[in-house]
């Protein structure tokens, strides 16, 4: 073991053992993805809707829209808790509060009339009253809320029996409830208190507290209580964990035993929301009677009331996504138990968990550090299926949660980061390599190089490609003035300021041959707008030497100034690595490298310094361009029409351009034809060149010289500018 190795493996396993023990804290964060994981399982196999005794009566937007905004009169509600009943409802269990009397009883009414007489007062209907007599004696299980202001606490209707000592320490705590009105509280067969998710900050319910304590009585939720009402049973019985305080495992109702949390919370294994499961209230307080059909849906059935109305805000959201009614999760709670499918988080789940983060962390850093990351990496690919594969099965076949994600996460950074040393040491070859080449040629080659199957192959590809070259003008007369040194010095500094702009606008640098650049664009990977890059690139050449000269940066004082050509097309070239087994080139060939070259020559023939193709001038119709003539360029049988470049976009919406450009064309036209006039129009393109470009003004003196020499001698054969 290299000593580099012993490093890796210890840092391996100190991440390790990090992650081991932030999984044993169990962080919110890691809970939220925990959460979210078991979400996607019931999203994937949520429960099935099944037609049980269950119902929820609604008191949706058609019931509000019949009978009125909400609250409605107790005695509407004493009236729906009759016909309920008289169909035969097992238990009727409101997801509603009724903290405060009834304002539309018209004992409170007329309680504030002016002059009534008590005798009178005490005549008139309480609705209060109506609605106690009405659910007194029924199975009416009514609910209450938490509050924290008070220490108001409802009656507990049930008997609690428990197997080992009480366990009021287990539940979620509370200190306060909302009042019940006192005659419907003494009236009522059940109460339970309606919160879904006490004390937790997710919008998601996820689990039903079917318990809350005040640290001496328990107290259950509305669901367990319609539950216990509808089989007349009047006790609980809780069991706990053997020799762990404060403990709930089972509660016992009647003739079903729910398995819980150690906190008394049942998880949710919800179905998705159907139509089915709702009757509205509407349908129920018809002044018609009730309908066979919704009859028989209520006789035997636990009747939950509850409402879905936007505007009464008692909307949760499932752990399918669902938007639905509070009470709907109510009336699920009691389906769930009913169908026997439940969900649990077996206590043994955390330690596997916790487990598996240390044994496959480890492993992972062993087989990367004295493997490879590959094989690390498929054992971990292993391992990850296997894991879903169980936590998937267990939650199908069992009911069981138990999360495959935090080892999941957990094991791939310890791979990472046992890689990511792994390559810090091996790889520094390969940072040797791009600090030494990548000098030469673009950064997108050296990434194809490195992450390209076979880059480094011999042969080519036919493709698309603008290709450029530059030359330095008279560097034979410059170089006999200098020394070898000095020559060395002045072609540094000149190719390294221009072919940084080859690389900034995404070219691929193909070689210095000796004064001269050569580089192209589209090659080896795409480049959008590949010829406009390319002239781009040409203009901040033009600029950089500018400022050379200006700033005499080549040492050459002020008689002498740098020129150079640049030569541009665009068309079909094989590119590729070119060369021998043991050492090769990148580069393109072909027609098109050889057109590029000869338009560069030509720029010294014309007396401008940046030339384009007319097939590179199609591609950039937005910089301003003029007609250099038809070039007979060397080793063509045919002209090559060709264009010089001023400027770029700004000057191409100049005023000044725009003159020129029209007095240009009548150039054109005029020496195309061999009509007369030629010297006139000259004059003015000369006047308005100045400004421009530098070269431009020496342009047109050319054109100039090439006009008097047509005057004397015919022009070749499609020659439109004179050359």
């Amino acid at each position: 073991m290299t000593r580099a190795q012993q490093i890796g493996v210890i840092i391996g396993l100190v991440i390790v053992a990090f992650l081991t023990l932030l999984r044993a804290s169990d962080p919110q964060l890691l809970r939220q993805a925990r959460e979210v994981a078991f979400d996607e399982y019931q999203r994937i196999a949520p429960r099935a809707f099944e037609t049980m005794p269950v119902r929820v009566v609604d008191i949706d937007e058609a019931s509000l829209k019949e009978f009125g905004q909400w609250p409605w009169p107790r005695d509407r509600m004493a009236a729906l808790v009759d016909r309920l009943s008289d169909m035969g409802a097992s238990s009727i269990a409101f997801d509603v509060l009724f903290s405060e009397p009834d304002r539309l009883s018209p004992r409170v009414i007329m309680r504030d009339v002016a002059g009534i007489e008590p005798a009178l007062l005490s005549r008139l209907p309480d609705n209060d009253e109506i609605f106690a007599r009405s659910i007194a004696e029924r199975p009416v299980v009514l609910g209450f809320a938490l509050s924290n202001d008070g220490n108001d606490l409802p009656e507990v209707k049930a008997g609690f029996a428990f197997t080992g000592e009480p366990p009021f320490g287990a539940p979620p705590q509370f200190k306060g409830a909302t009042p019940l009105q006192s005659q419907l509280e003494a009236s009522a067969a059940g109460i339970g208190h309606i919160s879904l998710n006490p004390f937790n900050p997710s919008a998601v319910v996820r689990a039903i507290p079917l318990l809350l304590s005040d640290g001496e009585q328990l107290y259950p939720n509305l669901a367990l209580e319609a539950l216990r009402v509808a089989q007349g049973a009047s006790t609980y019985v809780l069991a706990g964990a053997p020799d762990v305080a404060d403990t709930i495992t089972l509660i016992k109702v009647g003739e079903f035993v729910v398995p819980v949390t150690a906190a008394g919370e049942l998880w949710l294994y919800v179905s998705p929301d159907s139509a089915d499961r709702y009757i509205s209230a509407r349908e129920v307080l018809a002044a018609g009677g009730v309908s066979a059909e919704t009859s028989a849906a209520i006789e035997g059935a636990i009747v939950f009331v509850g409402t879905s109305a936007a505007g009464l805000q008692d909307i949760r959201t499932t752990a399918l996504g669902q938007n639905v009614p509070g009470v709907s999760l109510q009336a699920q709670a009691v389906e769930q138990i009913l169908s026997g499918r439940f969900l649990s988080r077996p206590d043994w789940a955390n330690g596997l968990e916790i487990l598996s983060i240390a044994i496959a962390g480890s492993l992972l850093v062993f087989l990367t550090t004295f493997v490879s990351p590959a094989v690390a990496l498929a054992c971990g690919l292993l391992v990850t299926a296997l894991a879903l594969v169980a936590s998937w099965l267990a939650f199908i076949y069992w009911g069981l949660l138990v999360d495959p994600f935090a080892p999941i996460v957990c094991a791939s950074a310890t791979h990472f980061s046992a890689t990511a040393f792994r390559f810090l040491v091996i790889d520094r070859e390969r940072r040797t390599v791009r600090a030494a080449f990548g000098h030469y040629i673009s950064p997108s080659l050296l990434y194809r190089i490195e992450h390209t199957q076979d880059a480094l192959r011999l042969g080519g590809d036919d493709r698309e490609v603008t290709v450029m070259f530059v030359d330095v003008r008279n560097f034979t007369e410059i170089s006999e003035r200098l020394a070898p040194t000095a020559v060395v010095g002045f072609l540094n500094t000149f190719l390294d300021a221009l072919s940084r702009h080859i690389i900034a606008n995404e070219g691929t640098l193909d070689k210095f041959i000796g004064d001269s650049i050569m580089a192209f664009w589209n090659a080896p990977v795409d480049v959008s707008n590949h010829a406009g890059k390319a002239v781009a690139t040409a203009l901040a050449m033009r600029e950089t030497l500018a400022r050379l000269n200006a700033e005499d940066a080549f040492g050459f004082g002020s008689e002498r100034t740098v020129s150079i050509g640049i030569g541009i097309h665009t068309g079909i070239a094989c590119v590729g690595n070119m060369g021998a087994e043991a050492q090769f080139n990148y580069s393109a060939v072909g027609d098109t490298v050889n057109v590029a070259a000869r338009i560069e020559s030509s720029c010294k023939e014309i007396c401008f310094d940046i030339l384009v193709s007319e097939s590179t001038a199609s591609l950039v119709p937005t910089y301003a361009l003029l007609e250099a003539g038809r070039m007979a360029l060397k080793g063509k049988s045919t002209r090559t029409r060709t264009f010089v470049v001023v400027g770029d976009e700004r000057v191409a919406n100049s005023v000044e351009f725009t003159e020129l450009k029209c007095i240009h064309g009548q150039l054109v036209e005029v020496l195309g034809s061999r009509s007369t006039g030629t010297r006139d129009i000259l004059h003015a393109a000369e006047g308005k060149a100045a400004g421009l470009a530098a070269d431009l003004p020496e342009f047109y003196r050319h054109i100039s010289r090439r006009a008097d020499h047509f005057a004397r001698e015919p022009a070749a054969k499609g020659e439109v500018l004179p050359k």
